[in-house]
């Protein structure tokens, strides 16, 4: 099919002439024909980007969505773990260090261990970065707090291991014969001083028994020190018996062991007396923990029945001398 000719009106000749475009008109038209075409693709390919999404951006959403819902789940596990981790230290210290008479870690010891404002320099940056840190630092917190937790039973399993010996070692007698006590002259605490006459703290018990009576070891040790003193404590016993606990003997009339000598619980120590600052024969038992006076009639329970210990217990407090 032949391609029709176009024709224009010329008006200086009064006649219609066949229409002949030149070459350069011809090359802008088609530069703006394609360009049009270009503009109009452009734009539809904003329109259809902005308002709808492509595979590949939908699998992205998708894995964001499914990753978000990890999160979520991870959080919820972290702040379950988070209180078991509390209850788990709780009874470490309130339950098992009691039990074996262990000082409790302070929460600063058990979270300690790892710092550095760098440590999570690699995950700024990014979007969610702060989520992402705030993960990761949770994570390591209670992966130190678990290390300490494992340390702390650890050491409370080798104590168990000697607990047989502890309790062989801790105070748990009369230092002598209960036959053989008259009555108990001055308990522990604050009581008037037989020769300065004021108030004054007593460190520990006194047992008033005949001269000579024999005194004994409450627990398994070692003998730390041996004193003779003119004024003070007399001649003196201390015995070292670990875990802490040491046990003072004073007054004796003379003593039995010697120092550094390993003794038994209810071995005799010494002979009671009225040496140092006496006023009279009796023995001043002292107990001591981590070198301080603790009240030595929470020491007796080997010796007493449940009812006698809660008697004692009651007339520990009078400061005038109670017979038993």
């Amino acid at each position: 099919m032949a391609r029709k000719q176009k024709y224009i009106f010329n008006h200086k000749t009064l006649e219609f002439e066949q229409f002949k475009m030149s070459l350069t008109k011809r090359i802008v038209r088609v530069v703006l024909v394609l360009l049009g075409i270009a503009g109009g693709s452009f734009l539809f390919a904003i329109l259809l980007y902005t308002f709808f999404q492509s595979p590949k951006e939908k699998m992205q959403a998708r894995e964001l969505e499914f990753m978000k819902l990890q999160y979520e789940i991870l959080s919820n596990r972290l702040a379950d773990m988070e209180v078991l981790m509390k209850d788990m230290e709780q009874r470490d210290n309130d339950l098992y260090r009691v039990m074996f008479e262990a000082d409790p870690i302070p929460f600063s010891e058990r979270s300690s261990g790892f710092s550095g404002t760098d440590r999570y320099a690699q995950l700024l940056g990014y979007r969610n970065s702060a989520t992402v840190v705030d993960a990761a630092r949770k994570i390591d917190l209670m992966a130190n707090r678990l290390y300490h937790q494992s340390v702390s039973y650890d050491s409370l399993f080798a104590m168990a291991k000697n607990k047989e010996a502890m309790l062989a070692c801790i105070p748990s007698i009369f230092p002598l014969r209960e036959t053989e006590i008259k009555y108990i002259s001055s308990y522990f605490g604050y009581r008037p001083d037989p020769i300065y006459k004021i108030d004054k703290f007593h460190s520990g018990i006194d047992f008033s028994a005949e001269l000579g009576t024999e005194s004994y070891a409450t627990g398994d040790g070692v003998v730390a020190d041996v004193e003779n003193n003119e004024w003070g404590y007399g001649i003196m016993v201390v015995i070292d018996h670990g875990f802490g606990y040491k046990t003072r003997y004073a007054h004796l009339q003379k003593a039995k062991v010697r120092k550094g000598q390993k003794v038994k619980r209810g071995q005799l120590v010494g002979l009671i007396g009225s040496t140092g600052k006496a006023t009279g024969v009796h023995l001043h038992y002292e107990v001591l923990k981590n070198d301080v006076q603790i009240d030595p009639i929470h020491f007796f329970y080997n010796d007493l029945t449940p009812d006698e210990y809660d008697k004692i217990l009651q007339r520990s407090s009078p400061v005038r001398a109670t017979e038993i």
